[in-house]
């Protein structure tokens, strides 16, 4: 093989673009070794991976191919949207084990860390920025501005890591549609590394979910304007499937689609039943939250 395959697909709803991005590495990626296999595990399938979501709130939102359930999807959304940023371990405690970073910690306080002194923990390092803040700022003063940008990679740390973030970047830029009155938020994400079966449709929901209820939230309560979600772009240099979810994923997916149409294969967030399941999660959630937190 000389060229990683780079693939496309283009879709309404989040559902629909996961379930053809699925298919599409599974139809055309490469095989690869990852850093990650055990001895005699068989080859992921891999590629570079643009996702287009035309109207990331449009029903069908959830797809049911993903490793979890409607709680663990409200958690991922609460952690994205920062419940989970205390968990980050003292990067100077080699004995502390807690996480190394959290995607929401690198975009609210990029460039800290923590430190235990005197029996206190206190945070540290040479600057801290709070970048969701300055995005939001940004978009304010000039909502066709090219500059609101946030990122994770920490180079000091990240070159390094066991597990550096696979998240790189988030863009943000509004477009204004005049005849409406309203102002749409467009956003392109970067992943160096997604794992398209394991993790990368709780990704796609949970940042939806983040620019709807932290990004453009906040910019209509300072601007006093409609803003709606507009579309969503997604790369992943690496999307990939590992080759033991691979068996996994067939069975399924991808042997199950001829069977029947997209509405079989998802739930709408809209469903009054799904709704509830995914609103009741949250109190489940910080129950867990809490138990870790007095655990650890």
């Amino acid at each position: 093989m000389k060229n990683i395959p780079v693939l496309h697909v283009c879709e309404n709803s989040i559902a629909a673009a996961h379930e053809s991005a699925l298919v599409a590495l599974y139809e055309q990626g490469a095989r690869f070794k990852t850093q990650y296999d055990k001895p005699g595990a068989p080859l992921s399938l891999d590629c570079t991976m643009n996702i287009t979501v035309l109207d990331p709130l449009s029903e069908p939102m959830i797809h049911k191919a993903f490793p979890g359930g409607i709680e663990s999807l409200r958690e991922y959304v609460m952690e994205v949207c920062g419940a989970k940023d205390h968990w980050v371990r003292n990067a100077n405690d080699p004995a502390d084990t807690r996480w190394e970073y959290t995607y929401h910690g690198r975009l609210a306080a990029y460039g800290v860390w923590q430190e235990k002194r005197d029996g206190k923990s206190v945070q540290v390092g040479g600057f801290k920025i709070d970048q969701v803040e300055a995005v939001i700022a940004k978009l304010v003063r000039q909502p066709f501005t090219r500059q609101a940008q946030m990122i994770t990679w920490m180079p000091n740390i990240d070159l390094e890591c066991y597990d550096p973030p696979c998240l790189q970047s988030l863009w943000y830029r509004l477009s204004e549609d005049e005849a409406e009155n309203v102002w749409y938020l467009n956003c392109n994400v970067r992943f160096r590394s997604n794992d398209a079966w394991g993790a990368s449709f709780m990704n796609l929901f949970g940042f939806v979910m983040f620019n709807r209820d932290v990004i453009a939230a906040e910019i209509a309560r300072r601007t006093g304007k409609t803003i709606k979600i507009g579309r969503l772009n997604w790369q992943a240099d690496s999307y990939h499937i590992y080759g033991k979810d691979i068996s996994d994923a067939r069975e399924r997916l991808f042997d199950r689609i001829s069977e029947g149409p997209l509405a079989d294969r998802t739930y709408e967030l809209s469903d009054p039943g799904i709704r509830e399941m995914y609103d009741e999660a949250e109190a489940a959630v910080r129950a867990k939250i809490a138990e870790y937190d007095r655990t650890h």
